[in-house]
């Protein structure tokens, strides 16, 4: 897990409930028709929580080459050690972070790592929802916990669709450069 987003994450869900009785609300409502602003509002969380679940990795490089093809940045040297002529010598090597090339680094064909985030995000709707009830300018509605599951669906086929972008896209370069090399 990612602390930064899952702080991020929790901020986010209690700024959703201590809105909820606030004045702004009420302001806002005269520029939300049907309640549209649910749509954004939990596509929004959905992400942070997709990111919060999202791992973050290093790999070490090696020194010669202080930028590749997938990764264009480099962070910063470590002392590494490295096989030169058969022994072991000390040598600079250069960490990464290995989220360049594609959003999350995961599966994405495996839909549970879309799914736990979007669960979370649904059970935040619901329980926004039965919160509201009961405060007094506020009333629970199913229509927007319907629109809370649209934010979340779109949310969730947008990072589908860029890790579908990503994985392609890396197939190409790697049809690219077999082809220059021939």
């Amino acid at each position: 897990m990612n602390p930064f987003f899952s702080i991020l994450s929790l901020a986010y869900i209690a700024g959703i409930f201590l809105f909820a009785d606030s004045p702004v609300v009420s302001d806002v409502a005269a520029f939300n028709p049907y309640s549209l602003l649910h749509i954004p509002l939990y596509g929004i969380l959905t992400f942070l929580l997709i990111l919060s679940f999202s791992p973050f990795k290093f790999r070490v490089i090696n020194s010669g080459n202080p930028t590749n093809s997938t990764n264009p940045i480099n962070l910063s040297r470590l002392p590494c050690n490295e096989y030169v002529r058969g022994e072991m010598r000390p040598a600079l090597c250069s960490v990464e972070t290995t989220t360049w090339g594609s959003l999350f680094h995961w599966d994405s064909t495996n839909s549970i790592n879309l799914l736990i985030p979007g669960l979370i995000a649904l059970g935040v709707a619901v329980a926004d929802e039965i919160h509201q009830a009961y405060i007094p300018t506020r009333n629970a509605s199913i229509t927007d916990v319907l629109l809370d599951i649209v934010g979340i669906i779109l949310c969730m086929a947008f990072i589908m669709r860029i890790e579908r972008i990503s994985w392609f896209s890396k197939k190409i370069d790697f049809l690219r450069r077999t082809t220059l090399e021939k």
